[in-house]
């Protein structure tokens, strides 16, 4: 049986105007190309599990900016929604990839879908993993929003990163916040971790838990997903988000082409059951000719 031991995967970076974009990739450069785009406050090593079940194909999963080894915004910048977005637009230029099939996580998923839509002819095929829809609020909640996100700026600037003795503390910490078990929150943690003097704290940026100023208003988050042309497969977990559950209600006949599958997990299922979500994705591929 395929096991993360039995894959090597490569490092790989690609420079984005002054951002490094890090990630881990595995497959032949001849192999048709997956992009994997992991979830808010994980990074690449997400789909360390799930390489191993994809095989004929060139594996990309990246750190978004601000996350594992990619380089933090600079200063006078933050972490919009649409800048993520920006960031595969980016992407696509300097590898000059014409269309690839995404595997998205979480976050990762909804900035997949706005991208899908924005620009169709850049993905062949979307996968969504315990995501669907966006972070999306009513209209009148804005300036309520704005105040939040501009008072969380101030308030992140006195800040202190936690710090962990060990690499072990921090695995527990991980685990304590989320439906990780210990060796899946390992593989996150390893990535995402850095010393400091004899102390561990997070490689990623503090900015990235700081309060967002606006949000999509349901009808700007229902016109996207309207606009997604190409196959979308939705793998979700019974005990994954409530947002997802939700969102698969509110937003699935939006979508010109859908396929669910709910299996049982959590948030994270792609680590959990990454045998059982590559072969519904693999079967995917087969339906829509990919």
């Amino acid at each position: 049986m395929n096991t993360i031991t039995s894959i090597n995967p490569e490092e790989v970076c690609f420079e984005i105007n002054e951002l490094a974009l890090h990630g881990l990739t595995v497959g032949g450069p001849d192999e048709p190309i997956t992009l994997c785009l992991h979830g808010w406050l994980d990074n690449a090593a997400s789909f360390l599990p799930l390489m191993p079940y994809l095989p004929d194909r060139r594996i990309i999963a990246i750190d978004w900016p601000g996350h594992g080894f990619s380089s933090h915004r600079s200063q006078d910048a933050h972490y919009h929604f649409i800048d993520w977005v920006y960031d595969l637009v980016q992407l696509f230029e300097v590898t000059q990839w014409e269309s690839v099939d995404i595997v998205a996580h979480s976050m990762g998923g909804m900035v997949a879908t706005a991208f899908a839509a924005a620009f169709p002819e850049k993905v062949k095929s979307l996968t969504l993993l315990d995501s669907i829809g966006f972070v999306a609020d009513k209209e009148e909640h804005t300036t309520e929003q704005l105040r939040k996100g501009l008072v969380s700026r101030v308030k992140g600037k006195t800040k202190q990163k936690n710090k962990h003795p060990s690499v072990e503390s921090a695995v527990a910490a991980r685990v304590s916040v989320s439906d990780l078990k210990s060796e899946q929150a390992e593989l996150l943690v390893k990535r995402g971790l850095m010393q400091q003097g004899h102390n561990y704290i997070w490689r990623a940026d503090s900015r990235l838990r700081l309060t967002s100023p606006y949000r999509l208003s349901i009808k700007q988050a229902k016109q996207l997903m309207s606009d997604v042309k190409c196959p979308v497969n939705l793998i979700y977990g019974d005990k994954g988000l409530d947002m997802v559950q939700k969102g698969i209600k509110a937003f699935s006949s939006l979508f010109e082409q859908l396929t669910k599958h709910e299996i049982s997990g959590g948030h994270h299922l792609h680590m959990e059951s990454p045998e059982q979500v590559s072969l519904l994705i693999k079967r995917f591929w087969q339906d829509v000719g990919r």
